[in-house]
């Protein structure tokens, strides 16, 4: 080639390198960020303003799918409130002490205080959100927006003029806003209120029930108002206020009559119509939710766009670590994919110096709202994006153990939360250990895992683990277990079984690295589940159809006879099954879901059901009768493990059958509860190329969804690049045919931590077609029984 040819080609390749759009959260793509997927049907995500991990979460109240407070289904806003959980079922968590402003005619007796008396639509396209921002317009005209420090909440009340008291010629009627003692579930059981006239100021607190655990918590809250001077102020009970006296303390109320209370101030109308609200957060005192206001907000006016601004520069700098070449993916891809991963890092909340519960120096974080569904994805996709943070919840949930007893499995507003499943505490610290992550007690996070292993609590509903004396000594949870030893739901001997037993697995993997020799103990535990396989067991649909699959789990007495549970029952087509509606001996899943959860060991489980045709033919018919419920965690390993039986290919193919038919960019784009982000990160992982077996060192391998995706280690700072050649927009060209890894042939289906730690660079050659690539026995992840060192893989 001449040489003014070859230098004309070198300029133009490194022209066509340097303006390929590199797209990152720290540049143009934080506008991609969408809060309101998910904000209907079913999604329950918060929608509003939030720092990440942040304790203040201000949002607009609505008497529909309030469970995250706000909702796109059209219903009624009830007020503006500033603590709130994302993505959780069951009762709405949380919504204390919610704002309402309001243009009332006359005296303040002309407001409407009671909930359903001043509820109002909202106008169906006047919402806006985006990271540390929300903002909406009430039907009557005034425009309410919001955003957050960490612990402190700023509204800025619009007020429209034109609405005039005493006729058309009258003056501008003055604004008017009341703070309600309750919350979305109307919980409160007492609750106190003192308004200031003078100093513009409102201060109160109340005792709370949470929507899924035990006890009662209190919280408090410290209301500064600015941009308006202060008329009156008083209480109201019961839809009727006065300006005497300044005090007050409310009970729950008599049997069904819960009363309705709080307080109000009121304004001369500012020339520009604005009224500002700063609400300090705590769950320590009033005066310290007045510290963290003052603290965080100085200028209750002039600092709103600079804390909007602060939040958009804490989520760009928390989203930084991953870069994308879209290869022309659609915006609307790009939105899911970047929302997912924003919702990852809502809850938990960063509660450190907000606990009253003990004193520590440890961190503490809340809302674990469940582990059961958060170890799956969240937990690991935090492990590569954020290991700090990770890290600090790791140490919070040992803290926990530390002074309470117990590792918890739920954990909100300072409460125990319901036990789903095991005790999945297990599974997040040894997947922390095998990532190794830093800063870690590892003996004190060992004994802490003993203890949920070898003693069974009084109350195990809540901590713990119950049937431990079965468990023991029948190597299996049986059905109507006889346990005098502590108490519970005495249901899920299924789910409960080989949940224990990979909860046993994660305690022998961290067991045996800080050298305890108990660890093979827990190692042989790991393999009760067999013990509930009944192989000769079929499966029929309702209509008598049979499935042509024998060999189940089934409910075991404890003589060792057997039970019975429809394999089909607790499954998408069939009955709901919780730990309230329906309880059965599986949870919120079928016994044909529950099948494929046996992280450990899946060559054993391909083996047992009788090969990988067999195995993958089964897999298929679980997905494609309905039975599966994208819907729910239980479901995600299921997608990818076509991986254990050395077909990579069909993980990539059902993988792209969810996406984005069911997770996508709308309103309504999640299958299901977001469940604190767990939704989120299994789509982020997805479209990443990537997908973790938590508790083990193993990603398994699936194109990403763009041209080429890039994760940098926030503490290595090494850079894991995962390239597709032959990338197709339309999808088509999505089976890999070969891969790199650094440059060397690669045929292993899965690749380990190191990936990212080190910064490696996976290149995949895709096509139309299934290949052989990960197809051979050595390609497959490591499973207990192939006697395969976890964690290792060969180096490129």
């Amino acid at each position: 080639m001449p040489a003014t040819r070859a230098k004309t080609t070198i300029l133009n390749l490194f022209l066509l390198i340097s303006n390929t759009p590199l797209t990152s959260a720290t540049k143009q793509d934080i506008h991609l960020v969408n809060p309101l997927i998910g904000s209907t049907a079913g999604g329950n995500v918060f929608a509003g303003a939030s720092l990440p991990y942040g304790l203040a979460k201000p949002v607009a109240d609505v008497d529909g799918q309030n469970t995250g407070g706000f909702s796109t289904d059209g219903s009624n806003v009830t007020g503006f409130s500033s603590l709130h959980d994302s993505g959780t079922g069951g009762n709405p968590s949380l919504g204390n002490f919610p704002l309402f402003p309001q243009l009332c005619p006359d005296d303040v007796n002309g407001c409407r205080f009671g909930k359903d008396a001043r509820k109002i639509h909202y106008k169906g396209d006047s919402m806006r959100a985006k990271p540390g921002f929300f903002g909406l317009e009430l039907e009557n005209g005034i425009q309410v927006d919001m955003t957050a420090a960490h612990k402190t909440a700023v509204y800025r009340f619009t007020f429209p003029s034109g609405q005039r008291s005493g006729g058309a010629n009258g003056e501008d009627l003055d604004p008017v806003i009341s703070i309600d003692l309750t919350d979305l579930w109307e919980s409160r059981q007492n609750a106190s209120i003192s308004v200031d006239s003078d100093t513009a100021r409102i201060k109160g607190n109340g005792t709370f029930l949470p929507s899924f655990g035990a006890g009662s918590y209190q919280t408090y809250f410290c209301a500064d108002f600015g941009g308006a001077k202060v008329k009156d102020g008083g209480i109201w009970v019961n839809d009727r206020a006065g300006s005497e006296p300044k005090e007050l303390f409310v009970t729950r109320g008599f049997n069904n009559f819960y009363v309705q209370a709080g307080g109000w101030i009121s304004f001369q109308r500012p020339d520009d119509g604005i009224v500002t609200a700063r609400v300090g957060v705590s769950y320590i005192s009033t005066d310290q939710a007045c510290s963290n206001a003052e603290e965080e907000v100085t200028d209750i006016v002039g600092d709103f766009e600079k804390l909007q601004e602060h939040a958009t520069s804490a989520w760009s700098e928390k989203l930084s670590p991953i870069k994308v070449i879209p290869g022309g993916v659609n915006d609307d891809m790009l939105s899911s994919f970047w929302s997912g991963i924003y919702r990852t890092m809502l809850s938990p909340q960063d509660m450190t110096g907000e606990n009253p519960l003990w004193d520590s120096d440890e961190p503490y974080f809340d809302s674990f709202y469940c582990l059961w569904d958060a170890f799956r994805a969240q937990h690991p996709f935090l492990t590569i994006i954020d290991p700090e943070a990770q890290s600090r919840m790791v140490r919070s949930l040992i803290d926990t153990y530390k002074h309470e007893g117990w590792l918890p499995d739920c954990r909100m507003s300072l409460c125990k939360g319901w036990t789903q499943g095991g005790s999945n505490a297990d599974v997040v610290l040894a997947d922390a250990y095998v990532k190794n992550l830093t800063g870690i007690d590892w003996e004190l996070a060992y004994k802490a895992m003993v203890n949920d292993a070898e003693n069974e609590p009084l109350e195990w509903s809540y901590e713990g683990r119950g049937g431990l004396q079965s468990w023991k000594r029948l190597n299996y949870i049986p059905y109507l277990d006889f346990d005098y030893l502590g108490f519970g739901t005495n249901s899920r001997s299924i789910s409960r079984t080989v949940e224990y037993a990979y909860d046993d697995y994660c305690l022998s993997v961290v067991g045996k690295g800080i050298g305890k020799d108990d660890y093979t103990k827990y190692l042989s535990r790991s393999g009760n589940w067999r013990n509930i396989y009944k192989e000769d067991q079929q499966s029929f649909l309702e209509n008598g159809t049979d499935t042509g699959f024998t060999g189940f789990f089934q409910p075991k007495y404890m003589n060792g006879t057997w039970g019975f549970q429809d394999p089909i029952a607790c499954s998408a087509l069939a009955s709901w099954c919780s730990l309230t509606s329906n309880p059965s001996e599986t949870f919120e899943s079928s016994i044909w879901e529950y099948l494929f959860y046996v992280p450990h060991d899946m060559a054993k489980l391909v083996k047992l059901l009788g090969g990988s045709d067999s195995f993958v033919k089964r897999l298929d018919y679980f997905h494609d009768s309905g039975l599966a419920d994208i819907g729910n965690e239980p479901v995600f390993l299921t997608v990818y493990e076509y991986h254990y039986a050395g077909r990579p290919a069909l993980s990539t193919k059902r993988l792209h059958n969810y996406i984005p038919r069911t997770f996508n960019a709308t309103n309504n784009g999640l299958p299901g509860n977001d469940d604190s982000g767990a939704m989120g990160s299994f789509l982020a992982w997805g479209m990443m190329g990537l997908f973790p077996n938590p508790g083990q060192s193993v990603y398994l391998i699936s194109p990403p969804f763009f041209e080429s995706i890039e994760i940098t280690h926030p503490e290595t700072n090494k850079t894991a690049t995962i390239r597709n050649v032959n990338f197709d927009v339309n999808y088509e060209r999505i089976y890999i045919q070969s891969a790199k890894l650094n440059g060397k042939p690669y045929t292993k289906n899965w690749v380990d931590h190191a990936f990212f730690t080190e910064g490696m660079t996976l290149e995949l050659v895709l096509g139309d077609v299934e290949s052989g690539w990960g197809t051979r026995k050595e390609d497959l992840p490591p499973s207990v029984s192939d006697n395969i060192v976890q964690g290792k893989m060969e180096r490129a």
